[in-house]
Parts: C-alpha cells; sequence; structure tokens
C-alpha cells in the first residue's frame, strides 16, 4: 500500500509531490463492469456515472448525466441528456452512446431487466425516449442503481477498464487488491483539485484500522469497531458515523422443509438477542431492527414488540411439534439443525453468527457456521443452507420500492429466502404502479407488514457506517447514507 511520498511546504504527504488520497475499503473485487458487479466500485472510486442520483437529505432523485426526465402516464419517457458530458476517452456522451449503455446493462444482467421493465429505448440527439413494459412511476428512480451506470460501450476491456463519465480515469487496475486513479482533466462538472487517488481493499476490519493508524492510509471505511476509542485518541484522526439504509438480516431459506413452518422461522428470530448484539459486537453504533427500514422513514411501519428470548423460542418450536429430548430439539426423531452462512467482509456479521450459534445450543439446536465469499453469488446457486447472516441496502434509492422488489418479488435478484407468496407479490406489483408518495408508503407498509408476520426474513440491526480519517490531510470527505458516492471530484487535501 506504500508509495513514494513526498511532503510539501504545508506538511502534508503526497504521493510523488501530487495531490493524492489512498481510501482503504472493506471489499475486494476482482471485476470493474458496472453493469454486473454487486460491489460497485466504479460508481464508488469515481469512474463512472448514473443518470440520476439520490438527495439523501430530501430522499428525492436528482439531475447527473440526466439533465431533466418527463413520464407523466408512468410508462411512456422522455429524458434530456447533459450535453456538456464527455468520456473519458473524450467521446461525446450523446443518447445513441447512452442508449448502447443502458441496452447493455439489460443484456448482461437480469437483474437490471427485472428492475427497469423497459421495452424499447428510441435515441435522437441528447434526447432518450423509453417505453416501460407495464406503468412504472418509480422508472426514474431505479435509474440511481450503480449497475445502470453510462459506459462507453465500444471500449475493448469493461471488465477491466471501464470508460466512464466521473472525475476519475483508471491508470490500473491490481483485481482484489487496488485501483490507481487520475484526475480526467475534461470532467463536466469540474476537474478535482487531487492529481491522483488511490482506492485499494482489505476485508479485514483490524488491518483497516492499523493501516489508518499507521498513515499508510488516508480514508478508511468501517474501521474496526474496538478500535474506534484508539483511533479517536490520535492527533488529526476523525471518526464519522452516520445512521444508513441498510439492515443486517437474518436471511431464511423457506425452500428448506423445517423453516417452510412458521413457527420454526418465529423460534428463529426469537433466538435473536438484538440489543445484546448492538451494545457488545457494535459497541452502540446502531439499532436494533423490528423491520427492513430505519424508523425514520416514512414507509417504515410499527410492530408490536414481538415475544423474544429463549423460552419464546422454545415455545414456538413447541407449537410447531419439536420437543426436547436428550439435550436435541426434535420432531419425529429428526433432529433440529441448521447450516448458517456469513462472510467476513463485514466484521459483524461472524460474530452474529456465531452469537446465535451459541444461544440455539442452549436449545438443543446444532447450528454449523459456514463462512462463504460472495455470499450473492453462492446463495443465487447454491440451496444447500437454512440461515444466512447478510447485509442489505433497504432504501438507497430513498424509496421502499427498490428492496420490496429485489428481496421479494419472484422475479428479484435478491430473493435468495426463495420468497413467492402470492399475496405479497400482488401487493409489490400494486405498489410499482402507483405514483402517489403517501399511496406508495401505505403499500410498502403494507409489504413490509406481511414480511414481518409471516417472518419470511429476521431483522437484527440497522449499523451505522464508520468512516475514519486523516482529518489534517483529508478535505471534503462526505459519509453517505446511500454508500453509493465516495470519491467525488470534491475530494481534496487540506
Amino acid at each position: 500500500m506504500l508509495g513514494a511520498c513526498a511532503k510539501t511546504s504545508s506538511g502534508i504527504e503526497e504521493e510523488g509531490g501530487n495531490k493524492h488520497v489512498h481510501f482503504l475499503y472493506n471489499f475486494s473485487t476482482n471485476s470493474l463492469d458496472p453493469h454486473v458487479d454487486s460491489s460497485y466500485v466504479p460508481l464508488r472510486a469515481g469512474i463512472t456515472e448514473t443518470l440520476v442520483k439520490l438527495d439523501e437529505e430530501k430522499l428525492t432523485v436528482t439531475p447527473w448525466l440526466a439533465e431533466s426526465w418527463e413520464g407523466k402516464d408512468g410508462q411512456h419517457w422522455t429524458i434530456k441528456l447533459r450535453e456538456d458530458v464527455t468520456f473519458q476517452n473524450g467521446k461525446k456522451m450523446d443518447a445513441e452512446a447512452v442508449k448502447a449503455s443502458l441496452e447493455r446493462a439489460l443484456k448482461e444482467s437480469v437483474a437490471v431487466q427485472n428492475a427497469l421493465k423497459i421495452d424499447h429505448i428510441e435515441a435522437k440527439g441528447y434526447t432518450l425516449n423509453i417505453s416501460t413494459k407495464e406503468p412504472f412511476p418509480e422508472f426514474i428512480s431505479e435509474l440511481v442503481n450503480p449497475n445502470v451506470s453510462i459506459i462507453d460501450v465500444t471500449e475493448e476491456d469493461i471488465v477491466k477498464n471501464p470508460i466512464g463519465t466521473g472525475p476519475f480515469t483508471l491508470k490500473s487496475f491490481t483485481p482484489g487488491s487496488k485501483l490507481e486513479l487520475e484526475r480526467y482533466d475534461d470532467y463536466w462538472d469540474g476537474a478535482s483539485n487531487l492529481d491522483s487517488v488511490t482506492f485499494s481493499f482489505n476485508e479485514d476490519a483490524n488491518a483497516r484500522s492499523l493501516a489508518l493508524k499507521s498513515g499508510n492510509v488516508d480514508i478508511v471505511y468501517r474501521p474496526e469497531v474496538e478500535s474506534l476509542e484508539t483511533l479517536e485518541s490520535l492527533d488529526g484522526i476523525k471518526v464519522e458515523s452516520t445512521a444508513t439504509f441498510r439492515v443486517h438480516q437474518m436471511t431464511m431459506n423457506m425452500e428448506r422443509k423445517s423453516l417452510q413452518d412458521v413457527n420454526v422461522r418465529r423460534a428463529v428470530d426469537a433466538l435473536i438477542d438484538r440489543k445484546e448484539i448492538v451494545d457488545t459486537i457494535l459497541l452502540g453504533y446502531g439499532e436494533p431492527a423490528i423491520g427492513p427500514f430505519l424508523p425514520s422513514l416514512p414507509f417504515a411501519p410499527s410492530h408490536e414488540k414481538r415475544a423474544s428470548g429463549i423460552d419464546a423460542a422454545v415455545k414456538y418450536l413447541e407449537e410447531a411439534g419439536y420437543t426436547l429430548k436428550n439435550g436435541k430439539m426434535q420432531k419425529d426423531g429428526e433432529p433440529l439443525q441448521f447450516t448458517l452462512l456469513t462472510y467476513g467482509a463485514r466484521a459483524d456479521l461472524p460474530l452474529i453468527a456465531q452469537v446465535f450459534q451459541s444461544d440455539a445450543k442452549q436449545i438443543g439446536i446444532e447450528v454449523e457456521i459456514r463462512q462463504i465469499d460472495i455470499p450473492e453469488e453462492y446463495m443465487a446457486s447454491n440451496r444447500d443452507w437454512d440461515l444466512a447472516t447478510y447485509s442489505n441496502l433497504t432504501a438507497p434509492r430513498g424509496d421502499a420500492g427498490y428492496y420490496l422488489n429485489a428481496t421479494y418479488h419472484p422475479t428479484g435478484a435478491l430473493n435468495f429466502s426463495g420468497a413467492d407468496q402470492p399475496e405479497l407479490t400482488g401487493i409489490i406489483d400494486k405498489l410499482n404502479q402507483t405514483v402517489g408518495q403517501e399511496n406508495r408508503a401505505l403499500l410498502a407498509e403494507q409489504a413490509a407488514d406481511y414480511v414481518h408476520e409471516n417472518v419470511i426474513n429476521s431483522f437484527v440491526l440497522h449499523p451505522s457506517t464508520i468512516v475514519a480519517y486523516n482529518d489534517k490531510k483529508v478535505k471534503n470527505w462526505v459519509t453517505t447514507r446511500s454508500e453509493y458516492y465516495m470519491i467525488t471530484n470534491k475530494l481534496d487535501v487540506k
């Protein structure tokens, strides 16, 4: 991670004498294809941009590469593009280029097809005319999705060197390790003051904290929680935390026989000691979750507190026909056992899995914890598991539609539980065709209530996003709730 450094008269260390920032992220990636990769690194690193972006304060969609849009009937959309945007190879970003990029995203990703519902696209000059397969009032908000970033699809190596419209162009990419980025001088929104950025990866939270402490990096995403007090005590280190649109959940594979019984799912839910997990694992940097959405969001329903704890779990299991015999919870002579998936890129998830394993053991349930690398890939292609600790953005577009469609609709890209309930699908389909925010909020609450009542997944906590950085050097860093916008043209050094 170390490069040749020089000190300026201001005392700021800069790589090679240039204005440079080193950002250390918690997820690694081997691909930079923005249309299919779930890491969203091209957007986060400032290489690519989308047609619209999220205003995180107002929870509204605002123009980005698109200047304006209109679609009064919710099905036929006219999008006016900015006319001053160029790709990092100097080519103009006109409607034909954007059409080609969107069509590639649709071709490469079934998830994008399901999310956008596009029937056809017409391009003329700097105007796009897009028709969706059905009325879809929230179509524009889905264009916030990093997987529909606009790139020049005529370039040869999109996996390792996508050409976007952002403030930084890729100099080199070492898969699983780092990106080296350079300022794009002709960036449409004003060139960055930085000359270069290193965007590197380390999935070890302790190693990330040590890298900042030693001065090897300037900004660390999600440092180890246990190290925060030490980091804050260091001269010049600033720690920021913000509530996010994220939930840590216990995903339930409803294709497994035992979990097809709602009382077994209720027992799993009852075993999760949310407050204890927040206090001991996150050291208070989060809040217990009742549902998928932060309580402050307008579409988050309020639920009555459900019975929890070991006694409640045993009662639910008894209702499901289980009894504790010879120290094992069993039914018809078959012991209740779970295979629980977890992954280390989010350091708190394996710890949550261990707490659950320990609590389940107290009532005779054996839990095998299986560590995996890329949860989305594994859960989508393997059904040999029962439970999974998983972390999901639930309102990154400022709306409930994204999460509900992705996680509970039969066509959803993140429907790892295998949910296929006609009543729930009907509510989501109605939500997709509803315009007014009040009516949308009511439908979103209905869907969340259904998920809660039927315990399709169990929600553990809403973690805070924590970022630590060298405040003596870094200028204009913003810790976002959406977790999308990181390396921007505003980022600077003092």
